[in-house]
């Protein structure tokens, strides 16, 4: 599946938040400034021609929806993420997290009890 550019994740991130949405819907929920009508139009029509995106017609108007679930496509960023920066190691990736304190401490506190039962359970 392609990567999607920061406007084209912008318009997915409206449409998962909003489901089902029209064009002017999707405009009417992006942070300000906010792009013309037109623009998320086209984008929404790439979006379509990529495999992200289906609609329902209404006449002259169209309501998309998302064919991808947002966690779906979450997943396999943090994968490309893993693989590409980190060298497919979640510890070297973790550690970048940790030693930069970007993972707050309880945070951490919640990741060492997951890696515990996770081990408990292996």
């Amino acid at each position: 599946m392609e990567r999607l550019t920061r406007a084209e994740e912008q318009v997915m991130h409206a449409l998962w938040k909003l489901g089902p949405s029209f064009v002017k819907d999707l405009v009417a929920a992006m942070p300000k400034p906010r792009p013309a009508i037109t623009t998320v139009s086209t984008i929404v029509r790439i979006l379509e021609e990529k495999g992200f995106v289906g609609h329902e017609a209404f006449g002259r108007s169209h309501r998309y929806h998302a064919l991808l679930k947002k966690e779906a496509y979450g997943q396999r960023n943090a994968k490309r993420l893993l693989k590409d920066y980190f060298g497919g190691s979640a510890r070297q990736m973790l550690s970048h997290f940790i030693e930069r304190d970007e993972i707050d401490a309880h945070e951490l506190d919640a990741l060492l009890k997951l890696i515990h039962d996770k081990k408990k359970n292996r």
